[in-house]
């Protein structure tokens, strides 16, 4: 069933011994009146300088959406992060971490793709002749062929999601209340955080279906480590990440096959201070034998990525240096 909850995590997770949050609501889900795209949540005063974001964990699908859908069913569990917010709350509750959780899902509008990057053989009347005045410079074309850009048009191995074509205004609203919206918070509380720390450390969390070991491996990777092959994330953050994996026994891979997209592309800018480190959980770690509804090993993994994002928040607040070394040490 579709569900419409704006904030199912934050009500099935209470938020511990940082309950001092200050939540806000942003963005717009077209066609659910004034259900959010997404909650920013933080304590007055930061932990640590991290932001941990959720953008593909959504699930408030307006009726007219899942009607279209040709398998709703499928095609969401398919294109879900599926309750990896649920992760996310439990991070930011142990850490006293910002949080960032997208209620409006991947199947309106993807948010880890460029503006551009559009298939515009699914929009009615194709391509405009001019683009939008209002959209980013500097947008990266690249998997709306593959079925899976901005808005995803296709599932490998399953085929086309829709019935009928995206009316380009439809299009348009989801760019502006979802897309747009949800950067600009993003890049807001970045810039925030690093103002009061010096560095702040963006963590963009995602789900991945299980892999196979590689030849050379005896386990598949649990968690995957992406910074853009190094553009978006200081190299010691991540050999620190990397050794505290392989410390704790858990199977990691670094960028292969998931490097990070367009969210570390647009926020991570390690030399102005500010380091962005997608991570990929495996979905059996957390979830059920169906990888549909949360399983026993989501405790586990929370405490996990917990104690990660501590320890990689410290050593942020070191690059930052000043103020924030206090901070993190209180």
């Amino acid at each position: 069933m579709p569900h419409a909850d704006p904030d199912p995590a934050f009500a099935a997770v209470p938020m511990g011994r940082h309950a001092a949050r200050q939540q806000r609501v942003g963005g717009r889900v077209p066609g659910l009146g004034a259900a959010p795209a997404f909650t920013l949540s933080a304590p007055a005063r930061l932990q640590l300088p991290v932001l941990v974001a959720v953008p593909h964990a959504g699930r408030a699908y307006p009726p007219a959406v899942t009607a279209r859908m040709r398998d709703p069913a499928l095609a969401q569990l398919r294109l879900e992060d599926r309750h990896v917010d649920r992760l996310g709350v439990a991070i930011a509750r142990a850490t006293g971490a910002a949080l960032l959780i997208a209620h409006a899902p991947r199947a309106l509008i993807d948010l880890n793709r460029a503006e551009d990057d559009i298939d515009w053989d699914m929009v009615a009347g194709g391509r405009p002749a001019t683009p939008a005045p209002d959209a980013p410079a500097g947008a990266r074309n690249g998997r709306a062929r593959s079925g899976l850009g901005l808005v995803p048009r296709r599932l490998p191995g399953s085929g086309e999601i829709w019935r009928g074509r995206l009316d380009p205004i439809e299009l348009a609203e989801r760019i502006a209340h979802i897309h747009r919206a949800y950067h600009t918070a993003l890049g807001e509380e970045l810039a925030r955080i690093r103002k009061a720390w010096g560095a702040a450390l963006l963590i963009d969390l995602h789900s991945m279906p299980p892999l196979r070991p590689a030849s050379a491996e005896e386990r598949a990777p649990v968690i995957v480590l992406g910074d853009r092959f190094g553009a978006s994330c200081d190299a010691g953050l991540i050999g620190r990440a990397l050794a505290r994996l392989e410390a704790g026994g858990v199977p990691a891979a670094h960028n292969r096959p998931y490097s990070g997209g367009y969210v570390l592309d647009r926020h991570g800018a390690p030399a102005a201070g500010v380091q962005a480190l997608q991570i990929e959980v495996c979905r059996a770690a957390y979830l059920d034998r169906q990888l549909a509804e949360p399983g026993p090993g989501l405790p586990a993994m929370a405490a996990l990525l917990a104690a990660l994002v501590r320890e990689l928040g410290a050593e942020t607040a070191l690059l930052g240096g000043g103020e924030g070394l206090l901070q993190a040490a209180e």
